[in-house]
């Protein structure tokens, strides 16, 4: 277990999970992902946990994976095992409710696992950003497949291709989140949420939630995404991105020969 994700376990049943790596606006590492899955796969299978709720210390929710670690993928010295994909295949198996807390900017994996999570709040000044496009690479999570069935296509080719902030409010319209609280409020009403969720009847829950979701169609499309963005990593495209980012610049991609 690392120090960056905190784990608590109310009398009521309620798993807070918190990401606490505020110093890096908590961007995620292998072993945070890691963390993650472990605390996802706990909250599934031990009978005492009713509810998880995913949270995070600091100004904003998560920065994305850590960077550095996708160029290090890129050139292959990165990690022999990615716990990210632990951490998605998780979520997508999970039956039990998962409750989220978001506040400031969540991007990337930010925003695509709150697509996998059953109730979510965000802070007045949330902030969903999915930049895959910018970085080279495509989407993940099965978030290819679950974002356009939730608010259409023509919404998720913007927020994938253009990588522009949905604030809050839109979020919500589009039915990504359930409400917008203030920031001061945000983590006291998760917890709120979380416990009346705990109280509820969790066999009730978790057939239901079974009969929501199709976990093997995610996990299925989730093999795709990771396939086609190993490759991406590998590209020029994806290598002038990380470069550009590094050196602090606007990237070039239009000298590149489409691959």
């Amino acid at each position: 277990m690392t120090p960056e994700i905190k784990i608590e376990l109310s009398g009521s049943g309620a798993l807070a999970v918190t990401i606490s790596r505020p110093d890096k606006k908590n961007a995620l590492t292998n072993d945070m992902y890691g963390a993650l899955a472990d605390a996802v796969a706990k909250a599934n299978d031990d009978d005492g946990i009713r509810v998880l709720l995913i949270q995070a210390d600091g100004d904003i929710f998560t920065a994305g994976n850590d960077v550095s670690e996708f160029a290090a993928q890129g050139t292959g010295s990165g990690p022999k095992e990615r716990h990210v994909t632990r951490f998605l295949r998780a979520l997508a198996n999970a039956t039990v409710p998962i409750v989220a807390a978001v506040q400031g900017k969540a991007v990337g994996v930010g925003t695509t696992m709150l697509l996998h999570c059953d109730y979510v709040l965000l802070s007045e000044d949330a902030q969903l950003i999915t930049p895959f496009a910018n970085l080279a690479l495509v989407p993940e999570a099965a978030s290819s497949y679950l974002l356009p069935l939730r608010i259409g296509h023509a919404r998720a080719f913007e927020m994938f291709a253009l990588g522009e902030a949905v604030p809050a409010n839109a979020a919500v319209a589009w039915g990504i989140a359930n409400k917008t609280i203030s920031n001061g409020e945000l983590r006291a009403e998760a917890h709120r949420v979380a416990e009346r969720i705990a109280a509820k009847p969790v066999g009730s829950l978790t057939a239901m939630k079974r009969l929501m979701r199709d976990a093997e169609r995610l996990v299925a499309q989730m093999e795709c995404e990771s396939a086609i963005f190993v490759e991406r990593l590998a590209s020029a495209e994806a290598k002038e991105a990380f470069t550009a980012f590094a050196q602090k610049r606007q990237p070039d991609f239009t000298r590149i020969v489409q691959q």
